[in-house]
């Protein structure tokens, strides 16, 4: 886990009041200088900060926060002295993130470090944001999602053995990316855990009511369970997101034996609207509208509910492709694993890039697993008859690989 990452990393940074009298030139040369021992310790090749990496980095290295515990009122010499090592600690912490924040995304791990306040309840947020991060298993064995954070217009169509799956996007908007399904994911696990209870509670003849068909989320609810900072571009882009997801339609058409449940051209969520918005005019709360292939999927399966649990780091997943490969591996390796030849991963994907390019973004995202795993799964890449074949194996588990899987 990129946290657990961070706490080996051992780092010294100098003290605040020592990095305010430097030169600006002499702030970022210390923070270049920082970046990379930072890097090196992480065993990652160093790329210089860009000219707004260093601008943010300075104003976050200045700022006053809960570190700043006002040393100089502390009169206790040994008091003092362990406080300001604890101070000291807290801000190296939070500037490590910081860094880890502005590393340019050639060099970015797999996975991004979590928000400063993961770890911390926060008591306006209800227990659902630790509830089982749940994804539609109809739509895990493709992209449903665009992989490109800029917008692409058009359809995904995916023509399988089992079933026809087309993604359309909206004509203002495009298709929803792979972060916009961060909230769709979000919507289905509070549904899932609001069904878990449901059931309980049944259980103990308590006459529940089925859960509603309208979620009422607040903006700080669905980053907390995104596992995403609180900053003011998150509730900017959340409002976009609603927009693309409103706007992309999912359809599955079955082909003879397919099993998969057949939707007819519904939304990732259906209507939205802002409840509340704050003082700065961003989003407070949502009221979103469960579509009924989610609803019907969740509430009143025939057989069980058609969801998986992933995860939770799956949020810290930094690049869409390995986003798409990790809930590949999660539906087709389960506890097992799997393998696929890189031409059928690529149009699983849905990518845009040339197959020779998509080849080689596979590569970087497997090389990165190296000091960087992906969660659960561990990812190799094999030359068979045909070309280049990706193994996922869920990590711990003792297997051979049956050699007619090279001959594929």
């Amino acid at each position: 886990m990129p946290g657990s990452a961070m706490k080996r990393t051992t780092l010294s940074f100098m003290p605040r009041s020592e990095f305010a009298q430097l030169s600006l030139h002499d702030k970022n040369a210390y923070l270049q200088q920082a970046t990379q021992s930072y890097m090196e310790a992480k065993k990652q090749d160093y790329v210089p900060l860009t000219r707004d990496a260093l601008s943010r980095l300075r104003r976050f290295y200045l700022r006053r926060s809960f570190a700043d515990l006002k040393l100089e009122q502390v009169e206790d010499d040994l008091m003092r002295d362990a406080l300001t090592r604890l101070s000291e600690a807290i801000y190296g912490k939070e500037l490590k993130r910081a860094i880890e924040s502005e590393i340019p995304p050639s060099a970015a791990p797999l996975k991004r470090a979590p928000p400063i306040d993961d770890d911390q309840l926060m008591f306006f947020v209800p227990s659902v944001h630790d509830a089982p991060l749940k994804d539609e298993i109809n739509l895990m064995d493709v992209a449903p999602f665009s992989l490109s954070k800029t917008k692409r217009d058009g359809i995904i169509r995916y023509e399988l053995g089992d079933s026809i799956i087309t993604v359309e996007g909206g004509a203002e908007v495009g298709i929803a990316n792979a972060y916009d399904y961060d909230i769709f994911l979000n919507m289905v696990s509070y549904l899932a855990e609001e069904m878990r209870r449901y059931v309980a509670s049944e259980k103990k003849h308590l006459r529940p009511s089925l859960p509603g068909r309208v979620y009422r989320p607040t903006a700080a609810q669905i980053l907390k369970f995104c596992r995403r900072g609180q900053g003011g571009k998150q509730y900017l882009e959340l409002e976009r997101a609603l927009d693309r997801l409103q706007a992309t339609r999912i359809k599955i058409v079955n082909l003879g034996d397919g099993k998969r449940r057949d939707a007819e051209s519904f939304p990732f969520i259906g209507r939205y609207k802002v409840v509340s918005r704050t003082a700065q005019d961003n989003i407070d709360q949502v009221e979103i509208e469960i579509p009924n292939w989610v609803y019907d999927g969740v509430v009143q399966p025939l057989g069980k509910p058609s969801i998986l649990t992933l995860n939770p780091d799956y949020f810290l997943i930094t690049k869409p492709i390995a986003r798409f490969i990790y809930r590949l591996a999660r539906k087709a390796a389960g506890q097992t694993e799997a393998f696929y030849k890189m031409k059928d991963l690529h149009y699983r994907s849905g990518s845009q890039l040339p197959l020779r390019k998509f080849r080689q973004t596979v590569e970087e995202v497997v090389k990165s697993t190296v000091s960087d795993p992906l969660p659960d799964y561990d990812l190799e890449l094999r030359e068979g008859r045909e070309g280049t074949v990706l193994y996922m194996r869920k990590r711990l588990m003792i297997a051979s690989v049956e050699q007619a899987a090279l001959d594929i």
